[in-house]
């Protein structure tokens, strides 16, 4: 019989330090009384799969996919063959890129379904490491490109970076209640390869509650890179700009978290 309450669903691709590391800081803080971990290689064939394949405090999934997809929908369809084994009554998606700060982290997610019968999921729209200051400037951005599109037709902006109703809990972080996945026949790809949006739409509209909980608060006890994978691999087609700036910001992250630090300590492994 299984008395744990959450299962943390990881889907990796050819992130090997980033992998190690989101991995270790897991094995540092989380309750392996209380949780269990599946992670789903995306056929990486690299050093990340060779070294979950060294960790006896997973479950690792080696995926292959039988015909060419998106990354999106590799990432969505990883966590749909996880979900099918899932039996505890949470489940929590993150990502290889998302790393665990705290060890109350999974009481801070868990902690509002127990306020609110009717809630299905919390997680976040956002998870980054970001300024008051910083996020004023995204969302004067954000506005400007919505008056360029609005009267000049501009095709850079999206309605979701400012309308909060088309928000949905992003799979970096999101966990939701495993009778309503059940009981709505829901899964991560339903509808779409964007992970769990049409999910989270229909919780909604059965009339559940989903909780997006603050950035700033949520990240004391996670943080994420946000699109390491895309800036690690290149063939994903992310811009010469956008690598050189996920580059830079992912070095500043992994210095701020002592990261050779961690990857020079197997001990974390065990």
């Amino acid at each position: 019989m299984n008395n744990k309450q959450v299962t943390i669903l990881i889907p990796n691709y050819k992130t090997p330090e980033i992998t190690k590391i989101c991995m270790r800081l897991i094995r540092q803080h989380t309750d392996f009384n209380r949780v269990e971990v599946i992670v789903i290689d995306n056929n990486s064939n690299d050093a990340s799969l060779a070294y979950l394949k060294t960790l006896n405090w997973i479950t690792l999934i080696e995926r292959k996919a039988d015909a060419p997809e998106s990354p999106p929908l590799s990432h969505s369809r990883a966590l749909d063959l996880a979900l099918a084994q899932v039996t505890t009554p949470y489940v929590l998606s993150i990502h290889t890129d998302t790393f665990v700060r705290s060890a109350d982290w999974i009481d801070v997610l868990l902690k509002p379904f127990t306020l609110n019968p009717k809630l299905a999921g919390v997680g976040s729209w956002k998870l980054e490491s970001k300024s008051k200051l910083q996020m004023l400037g995204y969302q004067f951005e954000q506005a400007w490109k919505k008056l360029l599109s609005t009267y000049f037709g501009y095709r850079g902006y999206r309605a979701d970076r400012l309308d909060v109703n088309a928000r949905y809990l992003r799979s970096h972080c999101a966990m939701y209640r495993m009778d309503v996945i059940r009981a709505l026949n829901t899964n991560f790809s339903d509808g779409e390869d964007t992970a769990g949006k049409v999910m989270h739409q229909k919780m909604l509209a059965a009339g559940y509650e989903m909780l997006f909980l603050n950035s700033g608060e949520l990240g004391r006890y996670v943080d994420h890179l946000n699109h390491a994978t895309m800036v690690l691999n290149p063939e994903f087609g992310s811009s010469e700009q956008m690598r050189k700036q996920g580059n830079k910001r992912i070095k500043d992250k992994l210095r701020g978290i002592d990261a050779s630090g961690i990857l020079a300590n197997d001990n974390f492994d065990l």
